[in-house]
């Protein structure tokens, strides 16, 4: 169904996949957030967007400001009245530095989105291995963990050789030199030499944290 002139909404995905589409603001003039956010609004559903950015935010008219719940550390908005959390230790957020932050949390709003909160452990990097010895025996009770890093982005496949838990990566752009951007996060996470780690593309909380839910949905947790 047309929302817009030059959007589609793909009403009956969450009914396919488990998944709702949502919408990703990078790219999108203030018109066309605008017009997408009143309409979805006017028809009382509920949507997640993801890279909506404190500029875009500021210039939003008022109207649409007034209909959406907006986080600027995690780059996200939603349309809608929240929903009931789940708060089992489903799925904890470990990070490897606080420059990591605001991809653990565009992971954890996205969850949010969908009723979840994760367990976040912040600063878990492996330049002081006990951090990340010390926290082991607490992120076993997680069968979900997202492990987020940049630089060499070691964490994950460490993490990943100390619990059984399902380990989802998420190479950041954090970094200088040969580490700025994420390309050596991403190659570093598709080289690891623990079997089983998923990788996602480079700051893409948002897609670890959908993967997550795949994993929730197929396990009936």
């Amino acid at each position: 169904m047309t929302l817009t002139d030059d959007f589609m909404e793909d009403r009956d995905r969450r009914e396919r996949t488990g998944l709702d589409e949502c919408i990703f603001c990078a790219s999108k003039s203030i018109d066309q957030i605008s017009r997408i956010v009143g309409q979805i609004f006017e028809e009382g559903r509920r949507v997640l967007l993801t890279r909506l950015t404190p500029e875009q935010y500021a210039k939003l008219p008022k109207e649409t400001k007034a209909v959406i719940t907006y986080d600027a550390l995690s780059n996200t908005a939603v349309v809608g009245e929240p929903i009931e959390l789940n708060r089992s230790l489903l799925v904890a957020i470990v990070s490897g530095g606080t420059s990591d932050l605001p991809i653990v949390a565009e992971a954890a709003k996205t969850l949010e989105y969908y009723g979840y909160v994760a367990s976040v452990f912040q600063d878990l990097g492996v330049a002081g291995l006990w951090r990340i010895v010390d926290a082991a025996p607490a992120l076993q009770n997680f069968p979900i963990i997202i492990a987020v890093a940049g630089m060499d982005a070691a964490l994950p496949t460490v993490l990943a050789g100390l619990v059984p838990s399902v380990v989802i990566a998420v190479p950041t752009s954090v970094g200088y030199g040969v580490t700025a951007g994420g390309q050596a996060a991403l190659n570093s996470l598709l080289s690891s030499c623990v079997p089983g780690v998923t990788v996602v593309n480079i700051d893409n909380g948002f897609g670890a944290a959908s993967a997550a839910i795949r994993v929730l949905n197929a396990g009936n947790f």
